[in-house]
Protein backbone atom coordinates (compact mmCIF):
# COMPACT_ATOMS: atom_id res chain seq x y z
CA UNK A 1 0.00 0.00 0.00
CA UNK A 2 0.90 3.42 -0.83
CA UNK A 3 0.53 5.20 2.33
CA UNK A 4 3.09 8.90 1.58
CA UNK A 5 0.20 11.60 1.92
CA UNK A 6 -0.20 14.93 2.61
CA UNK A 7 -3.07 13.94 4.86
CA UNK A 8 -1.18 12.06 8.11
CA UNK A 9 -1.79 14.69 10.38
CA UNK A 10 -5.68 14.42 9.12
CA UNK A 11 -5.70 10.71 8.89
CA UNK A 12 -3.89 10.01 12.19
CA UNK A 13 -6.16 11.96 14.70
CA UNK A 14 -9.50 10.63 12.42
CA UNK A 15 -8.44 6.88 12.91
CA UNK A 16 -7.42 7.80 16.70
CA UNK A 17 -10.69 9.11 16.80
CA UNK A 18 -11.60 5.98 15.44
CA UNK A 19 -10.14 3.24 17.88
CA UNK A 20 -11.40 5.27 20.91
CA UNK A 21 -15.26 4.91 19.89
CA UNK A 22 -14.80 0.86 19.11
CA UNK A 23 -14.26 1.06 15.09
CA UNK A 24 -11.69 -0.97 14.19
CA UNK A 25 -11.73 -1.80 11.00
CA UNK A 26 -11.26 0.01 7.70
CA UNK A 27 -11.63 0.08 3.80
CA UNK A 28 -10.54 2.12 1.44
CA UNK A 29 -9.70 2.60 -2.01
CA UNK A 30 -5.90 3.21 -3.11
CA UNK A 31 -6.25 6.13 -5.52
CA UNK A 32 -3.08 7.32 -7.47
CA UNK A 33 -0.33 8.65 -6.14
CA UNK A 34 -0.71 11.88 -6.89
CA UNK A 35 -4.09 11.89 -5.68
CA UNK A 36 -2.74 10.97 -1.94
CA UNK A 37 -5.20 9.04 0.29
CA UNK A 38 -7.37 11.06 2.30
CA UNK A 39 -9.81 10.99 4.89
CA UNK A 40 -12.82 11.13 2.86
CA UNK A 41 -11.44 7.80 1.38
CA UNK A 42 -11.64 5.66 4.58
CA UNK A 43 -14.75 3.67 5.66
CA UNK A 44 -14.60 2.47 9.58
CA UNK A 45 -16.58 -0.47 10.77
CA UNK A 46 -16.94 -1.64 14.18
CA UNK A 47 -16.49 -5.62 13.01
CA UNK A 48 -14.64 -7.28 10.93
CA UNK A 49 -17.66 -8.91 9.04
CA UNK A 50 -19.29 -5.56 8.53
CA UNK A 51 -15.77 -4.45 6.56
CA UNK A 52 -15.41 -8.16 4.72
CA UNK A 53 -19.01 -7.47 3.73
CA UNK A 54 -18.04 -3.72 2.16
CA UNK A 55 -15.07 -4.63 0.64
CA UNK A 56 -16.92 -7.73 -1.39
CA UNK A 57 -19.24 -5.61 -2.11
CA UNK A 58 -16.81 -2.84 -3.61
CA UNK A 59 -15.07 -6.09 -5.66
CA UNK A 60 -18.43 -6.96 -7.10
CA UNK A 61 -18.88 -3.39 -8.34
CA UNK A 62 -15.44 -4.27 -10.78
CA UNK A 63 -13.25 -2.86 -8.45
CA UNK A 64 -9.86 -5.45 -7.71
CA UNK A 65 -9.47 -5.93 -4.36
CA UNK A 66 -5.52 -5.74 -3.33
CA UNK A 67 -4.20 -4.67 -6.90
CA UNK A 68 -4.03 -3.02 -9.40
CA UNK A 69 -4.97 0.31 -10.54
CA UNK A 70 -7.53 0.93 -7.97
CA UNK A 71 -7.14 -1.21 -5.27
CA UNK A 72 -9.55 -1.68 -2.43
CA UNK A 73 -8.12 -2.86 0.81
CA UNK A 74 -9.81 -3.74 4.17
CA UNK A 75 -6.79 -3.90 7.31
CA UNK A 76 -7.05 -2.99 11.06
CA UNK A 77 -6.97 0.63 11.69
CA UNK A 78 -3.99 -0.04 14.34
CA UNK A 79 -2.23 -1.50 10.93
CA UNK A 80 -3.45 1.70 8.70
CA UNK A 81 -2.43 3.68 11.87
CA UNK A 82 1.31 2.01 11.89
CA UNK A 83 1.79 2.34 7.95
CA UNK A 84 0.78 5.87 7.69
CA UNK A 85 3.28 6.69 10.64
CA UNK A 86 6.09 4.40 9.00
CA UNK A 87 5.72 6.14 5.82
CA UNK A 88 5.13 9.57 6.56
CA UNK A 89 8.23 10.38 9.38
CA UNK A 90 8.97 13.96 8.19
CA UNK A 91 5.41 14.90 7.99
CA UNK A 92 4.93 13.26 11.41
CA UNK A 93 7.95 14.99 13.16
CA UNK A 94 6.40 18.54 12.05
CA UNK A 95 2.74 17.26 12.89
CA UNK A 96 4.54 16.23 16.57
CA UNK A 97 5.74 19.70 16.91
CA UNK A 98 2.64 21.74 16.04
CA UNK A 99 1.02 19.42 18.42
CA UNK A 100 3.64 20.14 20.97
CA UNK A 101 2.98 24.09 19.90
CA UNK A 102 -0.44 24.11 20.33
CA UNK A 103 -0.56 22.12 24.00
CA UNK A 104 2.28 24.68 24.60
CA UNK A 105 0.06 27.70 24.01
CA UNK A 106 -2.72 26.21 25.33
CA UNK A 107 -1.29 25.88 28.88
CA UNK A 108 0.05 29.37 28.53
CA UNK A 109 -2.70 30.74 27.95
CA UNK A 110 -4.53 28.90 30.76
CA UNK A 111 -1.27 29.50 33.32
CA UNK A 112 -1.75 33.43 32.13
CA UNK A 113 -5.56 33.42 32.78
CA UNK A 114 -7.17 33.67 29.64
CA UNK A 115 -11.32 32.66 29.06
CA UNK A 116 -11.76 28.54 27.75
CA UNK A 117 -13.41 30.34 24.87
CA UNK A 118 -10.47 32.34 23.79
CA UNK A 119 -8.39 28.80 23.80
CA UNK A 120 -10.54 27.43 21.83
CA UNK A 121 -10.50 30.21 18.92
CA UNK A 122 -6.80 29.67 19.19
CA UNK A 123 -6.60 25.96 18.77
CA UNK A 124 -9.41 26.86 16.10
CA UNK A 125 -7.46 28.98 14.04
CA UNK A 126 -4.16 26.90 14.64
CA UNK A 127 -5.90 23.65 13.51
CA UNK A 128 -7.05 25.60 10.14
CA UNK A 129 -3.23 27.13 9.72
CA UNK A 130 -4.17 31.22 9.96
CA UNK A 131 -0.80 32.42 9.11
CA UNK A 132 -1.95 35.12 11.75
CA UNK A 133 -4.81 35.94 13.55
CA UNK A 134 -5.54 38.27 16.73
CA UNK A 135 -8.70 37.35 19.65
CA UNK A 136 -10.50 39.33 21.37
CA UNK A 137 -12.54 39.41 24.87
CA UNK A 138 -14.23 41.86 27.14
CA UNK A 139 -14.72 42.63 30.72
CA UNK A 140 -16.66 45.19 32.87
CA UNK A 141 -14.45 47.42 35.27
CA UNK A 142 -14.86 49.33 37.98
CA UNK A 143 -13.32 52.19 35.99
CA UNK A 144 -15.28 51.02 32.44
CA UNK A 145 -15.24 48.38 30.24
CA UNK A 146 -11.20 46.76 29.38
CA UNK A 147 -10.85 45.15 26.18
CA UNK A 148 -8.24 42.77 25.26
CA UNK A 149 -6.69 41.78 21.94
CA UNK A 150 -4.20 38.84 21.86
CA UNK A 151 -1.84 38.53 18.83
CA UNK A 152 -0.82 35.32 17.48
CA UNK A 153 1.38 34.44 14.56
CA UNK A 154 3.45 31.75 12.66
CA UNK A 155 6.55 31.78 11.70
CA UNK A 156 7.79 32.16 8.26
CA UNK A 157 10.05 29.18 8.15
CA UNK A 158 7.37 26.42 9.54
CA UNK A 159 4.13 25.90 10.90
CA UNK A 160 4.72 26.99 14.28
CA UNK A 161 2.91 29.95 16.53
CA UNK A 162 3.99 32.66 18.79
CA UNK A 163 2.20 34.39 21.56
CA UNK A 164 4.50 36.81 22.52
CA UNK A 165 2.04 40.06 23.35
CA UNK A 166 -1.69 41.35 24.14
CA UNK A 167 -2.88 44.56 24.31
CA UNK A 168 -5.92 45.53 26.72
CA UNK A 169 -7.62 49.12 26.48
CA UNK A 170 -9.80 51.00 29.44
CA UNK A 171 -12.55 52.29 27.68
CA UNK A 172 -14.40 54.73 30.48
CA UNK A 173 -17.47 55.82 28.96
CA UNK A 174 -18.02 52.80 27.39
CA UNK A 175 -21.02 49.49 27.43
CA UNK A 176 -19.96 45.64 27.43
CA UNK A 177 -21.00 44.27 23.86
CA UNK A 178 -23.95 41.48 23.86
CA UNK A 179 -23.22 37.84 22.87
CA UNK A 180 -22.90 38.18 19.27
CA UNK A 181 -22.53 41.52 18.85
CA UNK A 182 -19.78 43.73 17.55
CA UNK A 183 -18.70 46.78 16.04
CA UNK A 184 -19.14 47.58 12.16
CA UNK A 185 -17.80 49.91 9.91
CA UNK A 186 -20.31 50.09 6.68
CA UNK A 187 -19.16 51.79 3.42
CA UNK A 188 -20.74 52.24 -0.12
CA UNK A 189 -19.19 49.70 -2.51
CA UNK A 190 -17.67 49.77 -6.04
CA UNK A 191 -21.40 48.53 -7.42
CA UNK A 192 -25.00 50.23 -5.87
CA UNK A 193 -26.22 48.95 -3.33
CA UNK A 194 -23.36 46.90 -2.15
CA UNK A 195 -21.94 47.73 0.70
CA UNK A 196 -18.34 47.15 2.13
CA UNK A 197 -18.66 45.75 5.91
CA UNK A 198 -15.93 45.60 8.28
CA UNK A 199 -15.96 43.90 12.08
CA UNK A 200 -14.49 45.31 14.99
CA UNK A 201 -14.29 43.99 18.75
CA UNK A 202 -12.92 46.61 19.92
CA UNK A 203 -15.00 50.14 19.98
CA UNK A 204 -11.30 52.58 19.62
CA UNK A 205 -10.17 50.43 16.78
CA UNK A 206 -13.71 50.79 14.80
CA UNK A 207 -13.51 54.38 15.78
CA UNK A 208 -9.98 54.98 14.22
CA UNK A 209 -11.29 52.97 10.99
CA UNK A 210 -14.05 54.70 10.77
CA UNK A 211 -12.22 57.85 10.89
CA UNK A 212 -9.73 56.91 8.44
CA UNK A 213 -12.95 56.70 6.16
CA UNK A 214 -13.75 59.42 2.93
CA UNK A 215 -17.42 60.45 1.51
CA UNK A 216 -20.08 58.52 3.23
CA UNK A 217 -19.65 55.81 5.95
CA UNK A 218 -21.38 54.68 9.42
CA UNK A 219 -20.30 53.27 12.85
CA UNK A 220 -23.13 51.03 13.74
CA UNK A 221 -23.88 48.18 16.32
CA UNK A 222 -24.52 44.62 14.56
CA UNK A 223 -25.83 41.54 16.17
CA UNK A 224 -24.03 38.69 14.43
CA UNK A 225 -25.58 39.79 10.11
CA UNK A 226 -28.94 41.12 11.24
CA UNK A 227 -27.81 44.29 9.27
CA UNK A 228 -31.74 45.39 9.26
CA UNK A 229 -31.70 45.96 13.21
CA UNK A 230 -28.12 47.48 13.49
CA UNK A 231 -28.01 50.31 15.75
CA UNK A 232 -25.96 53.48 14.21
CA UNK A 233 -23.32 55.19 16.76
CA UNK A 234 -22.04 57.51 13.86
CA UNK A 235 -22.53 58.48 10.89
CA UNK A 236 -19.84 60.27 7.96
CA UNK A 237 -21.22 62.28 5.07
CA UNK A 238 -18.78 63.90 2.09
CA UNK A 239 -15.94 63.05 4.22
CA UNK A 240 -16.99 64.96 7.44
CA UNK A 241 -18.29 63.17 10.48
CA UNK A 242 -21.89 64.60 11.46
CA UNK A 243 -23.49 62.73 13.83
CA UNK A 244 -22.44 60.65 17.00
CA UNK A 245 -25.09 59.62 19.46
CA UNK A 246 -25.49 60.95 22.75
CA UNK A 247 -24.65 57.83 24.24
CA UNK A 248 -21.83 57.31 22.31
CA UNK A 249 -20.06 60.80 22.21
CA UNK A 250 -17.48 59.78 25.97
CA UNK A 251 -16.00 56.91 24.14
CA UNK A 252 -16.16 58.26 20.44
CA UNK A 253 -14.21 61.74 22.12
CA UNK A 254 -11.82 60.34 24.06
CA UNK A 255 -8.89 58.25 23.46
CA UNK A 256 -8.68 54.64 25.34
CA UNK A 257 -5.67 54.07 27.42
CA UNK A 258 -3.96 50.87 26.32
CA UNK A 259 -0.82 49.10 27.51
CA UNK A 260 0.95 46.24 25.30
CA UNK A 261 2.28 43.50 27.69
CA UNK A 262 4.67 41.21 26.42
CA UNK A 263 5.06 37.09 27.37
CA UNK A 264 8.60 35.49 27.56
CA UNK A 265 8.46 31.81 27.25
CA UNK A 266 4.91 31.68 28.68
CA UNK A 267 5.78 34.13 31.56
CA UNK A 268 4.28 37.65 32.11
CA UNK A 269 1.53 39.64 33.82
CA UNK A 270 -1.77 37.71 34.00
CA UNK A 271 -4.70 38.59 31.97
CA UNK A 272 -6.41 39.13 35.28
CA UNK A 273 -3.49 41.82 36.22
CA UNK A 274 -2.97 43.50 33.14
CA UNK A 275 -6.75 44.26 33.71
CA UNK A 276 -6.16 45.72 36.95
CA UNK A 277 -2.85 47.81 35.66
CA UNK A 278 -4.73 49.21 33.33
CA UNK A 279 -7.53 50.26 35.71
CA UNK A 280 -4.58 52.46 37.79
CA UNK A 281 -4.26 49.78 40.47
CA UNK A 282 -1.17 48.33 41.92
CA UNK A 283 -0.19 43.83 41.35
CA UNK A 284 2.09 41.99 43.81
CA UNK A 285 4.93 40.03 41.51
CA UNK A 286 7.35 37.54 43.19
CA UNK A 287 8.99 36.59 39.85
CA UNK A 288 10.07 39.65 37.95
CA UNK A 289 13.81 39.65 37.04
CA UNK A 290 16.10 42.51 36.45
CA UNK A 291 18.53 43.02 33.78
CA UNK A 292 21.26 40.89 35.30
CA UNK A 293 18.74 38.14 35.40
CA UNK A 294 18.30 38.01 39.57
CA UNK A 295 14.58 37.93 41.00
CA UNK A 296 12.79 39.93 43.12
CA UNK A 297 9.84 41.09 44.40
CA UNK A 298 7.67 44.11 44.43
CA UNK A 299 4.45 45.74 44.23
CA UNK A 300 4.12 47.26 40.29
CA UNK A 301 1.87 50.13 39.01
CA UNK A 302 1.72 51.77 35.98
CA UNK A 303 2.14 55.71 35.43
CA UNK A 304 -0.45 56.53 33.81
CA UNK A 305 0.10 60.19 34.60
CA UNK A 306 2.97 60.28 32.45
CA UNK A 307 3.69 59.99 29.01
CA UNK A 308 4.27 57.24 27.34
CA UNK A 309 7.99 56.05 26.03
CA UNK A 310 8.20 53.88 23.11
CA UNK A 311 4.34 53.36 23.05
CA UNK A 312 3.83 52.00 26.42
CA UNK A 313 3.92 53.28 29.84
CA UNK A 314 6.19 52.96 32.77
CA UNK A 315 5.85 50.68 35.80
CA UNK A 316 6.98 52.18 39.29
CA UNK A 317 8.35 49.54 41.68
CA UNK A 318 7.36 49.00 45.03
CA UNK A 319 10.18 46.66 46.14
CA UNK A 320 9.27 43.82 48.83
CA UNK A 321 10.17 44.30 51.46
CA UNK A 322 12.64 47.27 50.77
CA UNK A 323 9.96 49.47 50.40
CA UNK A 324 8.05 48.43 53.51
CA UNK A 325 4.99 48.05 52.74
CA UNK A 326 3.86 44.63 54.39
CA UNK A 327 -0.10 43.78 53.41
CA UNK A 328 -0.22 41.50 56.48
CA UNK A 329 0.76 44.14 58.64
CA UNK A 330 -1.77 46.69 57.15
CA UNK A 331 -5.01 44.52 57.14
CA UNK A 332 -4.25 43.64 60.76
CA UNK A 333 -4.94 47.24 62.13
CA UNK A 334 -8.33 47.21 60.69
CA UNK A 335 -11.63 45.40 61.69
CA UNK A 336 -12.53 43.77 58.55
CA UNK A 337 -14.43 40.40 58.97
CA UNK A 338 -12.98 38.09 56.35
CA UNK A 339 -9.83 38.51 58.42
CA UNK A 340 -11.23 36.53 61.10
CA UNK A 341 -11.48 33.69 59.37
CA UNK A 342 -7.51 31.98 58.02
CA UNK A 343 -9.16 30.76 54.59
CA UNK A 344 -10.92 34.11 53.48
CA UNK A 345 -7.98 36.16 55.08
CA UNK A 346 -6.06 33.78 52.65
CA UNK A 347 -8.52 34.81 49.64
CA UNK A 348 -8.82 38.33 50.60
CA UNK A 349 -4.56 38.53 50.39
CA UNK A 350 -4.33 36.66 47.55
CA UNK A 351 -7.35 38.73 45.44
CA UNK A 352 -5.14 42.06 46.41
CA UNK A 353 -2.24 41.06 44.95
CA UNK A 354 -4.01 40.60 41.77
CA UNK A 355 -4.92 44.23 41.98
CA UNK A 356 -8.34 43.40 42.50
CA UNK A 357 -11.10 45.07 44.28
CA UNK A 358 -12.48 43.02 46.47
CA UNK A 359 -15.75 43.00 48.61
CA UNK A 360 -15.49 43.62 52.64
CA UNK A 361 -17.46 43.37 55.53
CA UNK A 362 -17.07 46.60 58.02
CA UNK A 363 -19.04 47.53 60.39
CA UNK A 364 -20.34 51.29 60.47
CA UNK A 365 -22.36 53.30 63.09
CA UNK A 366 -23.49 49.76 64.80
CA UNK A 367 -24.74 47.82 60.98
CA UNK A 368 -22.63 45.40 58.83
CA UNK A 369 -21.68 46.67 55.28
CA UNK A 370 -20.13 46.10 52.01
CA UNK A 371 -17.03 48.21 50.76
CA UNK A 372 -14.87 47.00 48.33
CA UNK A 373 -11.09 47.12 49.20
CA UNK A 374 -7.99 48.20 47.11
CA UNK A 375 -4.35 47.67 48.53
CA UNK A 376 -2.16 50.97 47.79
CA UNK A 377 1.76 49.94 48.32
CA UNK A 378 2.68 53.36 47.16
CA UNK A 379 1.37 54.84 50.88
CA UNK A 380 1.80 51.61 52.22
CA UNK A 381 -2.21 51.29 52.84
CA UNK A 382 -5.45 50.22 51.98
CA UNK A 383 -8.35 52.21 50.36
CA UNK A 384 -12.09 51.06 50.96
CA UNK A 385 -14.76 52.29 48.51
CA UNK A 386 -18.82 52.20 48.46
CA UNK A 387 -20.28 49.76 46.00
CA UNK A 388 -20.80 52.97 43.97
CA UNK A 389 -17.36 54.20 44.11
CA UNK A 390 -17.34 56.87 47.12
CA UNK A 391 -14.65 56.20 49.02
CA UNK A 392 -14.70 55.77 52.65
CA UNK A 393 -12.39 57.23 55.59
CA UNK A 394 -10.35 54.30 56.50
CA UNK A 395 -9.90 55.89 59.87
CA UNK A 396 -13.11 54.76 60.83
CA UNK A 397 -12.79 50.83 60.73
CA UNK A 398 -9.46 51.02 62.26
CA UNK A 399 -9.09 48.39 65.09
CA UNK A 400 -8.85 50.66 68.43
CA UNK A 401 -5.15 49.81 69.26
CA UNK A 402 -4.24 51.17 65.67
CA UNK A 403 -6.50 54.00 66.06
CA UNK A 404 -4.98 55.37 69.44
CA UNK A 405 -1.69 54.74 67.80
CA UNK A 406 -3.34 57.66 65.23
CA UNK A 407 -4.32 59.98 67.44
CA UNK A 408 -0.81 59.70 69.44
CA UNK A 409 0.91 60.02 66.22
CA UNK A 410 -1.55 63.21 65.40
CA UNK A 411 -0.84 64.62 68.65
CA UNK A 412 3.06 64.44 68.75
CA UNK A 413 2.61 66.17 65.44
CA UNK A 414 0.60 68.74 66.89
CA UNK A 415 3.08 69.73 69.65
CA UNK A 416 5.65 69.61 67.25
CA UNK A 417 4.18 71.97 65.13
CA UNK A 418 3.42 74.32 68.58
CA UNK A 419 7.10 74.11 70.03
CA UNK A 420 8.43 75.34 65.94
CA UNK A 421 6.06 78.24 65.88
CA UNK A 422 7.23 79.26 69.65
CA UNK A 423 10.43 79.42 68.53
CA UNK A 424 10.42 81.12 65.58
CA UNK A 425 8.61 84.05 68.07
Amino acid sequence: MYLETKYAKELISLLEDAQDVGLQYVVFEQRPTERYLHPGDLELYDTLGAALDRWEQLADQRYLPGDGDHPVYYVSVEKLLDGIKEQNQLNLKEIAMNLNNLESLKEEMKNLGFKPKLIEDMEKNMRNNVPAFNLYDQNIGNKGIVNSTLYFKQSGQSEYYYFNKFEVSLDKGGKALEPGQHYVVISPGEKPGKNLTRPFENPHKAIEYFKGQTGNSELALVKGQDFDHKLTLATMEKDKVNYVTKEFQRTYNNPAVTQTFYIENGHGFTAQQANNLIQDRSVYRDDLANAAGITYKAWVKLQLDQPKERGNFLFKHYHDPSYGFNLEKVLDKYQIKELDNPEQREKLEQSLRQGDRPLVTVNKDGQEMKLFLEAVPRYSQINLYQENGKPEKREQFLKEQAMDKVLDMGKKQEKEQEMSHAMQQ
